[in-house]
């Protein structure tokens, strides 16, 4: 859709050079602007409600399912945008994003794989899967927390998934770190503060927060911004020997949120007042108090749920549209875990 230029605005554009070089941005617009609301309406016309219900179908049988879908599809869009990069095995020589250390813990890649069976056999070649891990992402956040929106599709896959190439915000990161990180993206503070929120859902492993509870800095063995309460909770489940060198499978694993109303695998706002009260499990959560902008926003999403659920959608429709590949880009995979050629 070409871009309208308010006829105010074209007064500032004195030089000739700035008005063609608007032109010609207004004529090609961002890759995001291309994507659309009911992309497949006439190529697929049932694609969405096929993946919903693979979805739905799993989560039946294990809620788990709707926090790791969500994860995935933030680890998708971090690195090279929403490509369906995250979801290609590796080969001989060629380690893919699933081989690099922070996404060896992502779940549920087979429900992609069933999501992707399923359309392919209604409409062959011509649904993403790319496209099909934001559309699950999406059903699994209305079906964890009543959080709804409509998505705009038409991504296509990319070509490359390098494990080098990765590079998301640490658990351990300070939050002017993963600030720093989410706006090389083009995602902001509003985004980062709210995405956050979906760490009241799903476990994470005692590897992550041993330095919080036993090794934290020179002056302090533990985070002293964690409530007394929190650390010996978790000092209990994370004994010293849980990680060591001989046992690095980190397999013993933690609630993220220990007051969650909706369960482990719900997504509500409860997130927030446990960060504002110093009962954040990962270093990454906690750290969101010590901003001024971000501790306003998670004070609000705290008291108000509504706005927690609109902003959770708007953010998630923002992060849809990171780097996407439209048009005639990538490809449109038949195996999401192969590229075509």
């Amino acid at each position: 859709m070409a871009l309208k230029v308010p006829r105010h605005s074209l007064l500032l554009l004195l030089a000739v050079g700035a008005v063609q070089a608007a032109a010609a941005s207004a004529a090609v617009p961002p890759p995001q602007a291309q994507l659309q609301v009911s992309f497949y309406a006439r190529s697929c016309p049932r694609a969405e409600a096929i993946v919903r219900r693979v979805v739905r179908r799993r989560a039946a049988r294990d809620r788990s399912v709707l926090p790791a879908l969500i994860r995935l599809h933030f680890h998708d869009c971090f690195v090279r945008g929403c490509d369906g990069s995250v979801l290609i095995d590796s080969t001989p020589g060629h380690p893919a994003e699933k081989e690099a250390p922070p996404n060896l813990t992502l779940r549920m890649l087979d429900v992609v794989d069933d999501a992707k069976a399923a359309v392919e056999e209604a409409c062959p070649g011509v649904v993403s899967c790319a496209d099909i891990v934001a559309l699950a992402a999406r059903d699994a956040a209305a079906m964890a927390g009543r959080v709804r929106y409509e998505l705009p599709t038409g991504r296509r896959d990319g070509t490359v998934s390098s494990a080098a190439e990765v590079n998301l915000p640490s658990p351990s990161a300070s939050f002017a770190e993963a600030l720093s990180a989410f706006r090389s993206i083009g995602l902001g503070v509003v985004d980062l503060t709210t995405l956050l929120g979906s760490h009241t859902m799903g476990f994470c492993h005692c590897g992550l927060i041993m330095n919080r509870l036993y090794n934290y800095n020179s002056t302090s063995p533990f985070d002293p911004t964690m409530d007394a309460g929190l650390l010996a909770v978790l000092r209990r489940r994370c004994p010293p020997h849980v990680v060591t060198p001989q046992n690095q499978s980190r397999d013993v694993i933690v609630p993220m949120n220990f007051v969650a109303p909706l369960g482990p695998f719900g997504l509500d706002n409860s997130f927030y007042p446990s960060v504002l009260a110093g009962r954040a499990v990962l270093q990454i959560d906690q750290e969101l108090a010590s901003s001024g902008a971000a501790r306003r926003i998670a004070a609000m999403f705290a008291s108000r749920p509504g706005n927690f659920r609109v902003q959770f959608a708007k953010s998630m429709v923002k992060l849809g549209g990171v780097n996407v590949l439209t048009g005639r880009q990538g490809e449109v995979r038949l195996n999401c875990r192969r590229f075509n050629s």
